[in-house]
């Protein structure tokens, strides 16, 4: 694929993992445009996660570019950073921090006026049944509470781009609808979205396409119907779609 600015992200042969000897990911490529949801799927040890890290500059390819609103990390990080937030799979809080101090400081970040900061909030916190969770800490809060901590950092943002890395596991089922329904309304708003999510069930219905990977390379990409062409499988759902393209090829 060529540099394409109208892609807000856009991941070019990415080869890279955590050691040049032995790359988890190789020639890697797919792109996320505006208004458009891509869910990134694969057996445990596909590459997921080491395809966001990369895409996030926690790791660095070896080879291959990746760019956000088609600039790379290396042509502006500032630029590059401000353009997305990620919502991590396991929560990564402060002990002595409030989930209000939490949230606070991604406005900061992010440069968000104090105005815009507070009715974003309220709206969030209500959304996600948080309002009166404000002014607790860490230690005082569910597993479930502490992923809505991390919702509610990088929604409050409303960047070009969402990073989300299995965003349903602790939610109870209101707090996963209220999710969904959040990215519905961010997608119709313009934003690109690639989420990492074994449930797939779930994002089969609000993806408008797929990465496959397996044993880090992409083994499909595309929406249900271009994936079940691949399976050979007209009108399957997309779990046994995914079964029949990875079956018997477990990591």
């Amino acid at each position: 694929m060529n540099a394409d600015e109208s892609r807000v992200l856009q991941v070019d042969h990415i080869t890279g993992g955590y050691s040049q000897a032995k790359p988890v990911l190789h020639d890697v490529s797919f792109h996320v445009g505006p208004g458009e949801m891509v869910g990134l799927i694969g057996l445990n040890g596909a590459g997921k996660s080491t395809t966001l890290k990369t895409i996030l500059g926690i790791l660095r390819q070896h080879k291959g570019a990746i760019r956000v609103k088609g600039s790379t990390l290396q042509d502006d990080i500032e630029k590059f950073r401000l353009a997305y937030t990620y919502v991590p799979e396991s929560p990564l809080l402060y002990d002595e921090m409030t989930v209000e101090e939490h949230v606070r400081m991604a406005a900061m970040a992010y440069g968000l006026e104090q105005s815009v900061y507070e009715a974003r909030l309220n709206s969030l916190a209500e959304q996600f049944q948080m309002a009166d969770k404000l002014n607790r800490l860490p230690a005082h809060l569910s597993k479930g509470m502490r992923q809505k901590v991390m919702i509610l950092s990088s929604f409050l943002v409303q960047p070009d781009l969402y990073l989300i890395d299995e965003p349903f596991l602790g939610l109870d089922p209101l707090g996963i609808r209220s999710l969904l329904d959040l990215m519905v309304e961010r997608k119709q708003n313009g934003a690109a979205i690639l989420i990492s999510s074994h449930i797939l069930s779930t994002i089969e219905r609000y993806c408008d396409r797929f990465v496959l990977l397996h044993n880090g390379r992409v083994l499909a990409f595309g929406d249900v119907a271009s994936l079940q062409e691949t399976a050979g499988m007209p009108g399957a759902s997309l779990d046994d779609v995914f079964y029949e393209l990875t079956k018997g090829n477990g990591v």
